[in-house]
């Protein structure tokens, strides 16, 4: 049995993560859309896959990149995810690697 103490030193908030800390990722991994509710109380639409029991967030902006590389590369089987900036200023880079 843990105690509160240890309990409390181990937590970790749960927080989604985001699909640029994955080193590759199939074009043939299931995605999910669920509405969720923020902080205050306000619903939003997140797009997400899971991985090793993990979800990772997938931008609008590298669904719509996906689109435009598979028109031209039908074939393409994996692909990376890079970020740069922050907050509202960030940008999403698709990257091919098979």
């Amino acid at each position: 049995m843990t105690t509160i103490k240890e309990t409390a030193e181990a937590y970790e908030p749960q927080q989604t993560k985001n699909i640029v800390e994955l080193e590759a990722v199939s074009v043939q991994q299931d995605i999910k859309r669920e509405t969720r509710k923020n902080k205050q109380n306000e619903e939003y639409t997140i797009s997400f896959v899971v991985v090793n029991g993990e979800e990772y967030r997938v931008p609008n902006s590298v669904i719509e990149q996906l689109q435009a590389i598979l028109k031209e590369k039908p074939d393409m089987k994996t692909f990376k995810v890079t970020r740069k900036g922050e907050g509202l200023n960030t940008s999403y880079t698709v990257i091919q690697l098979e």
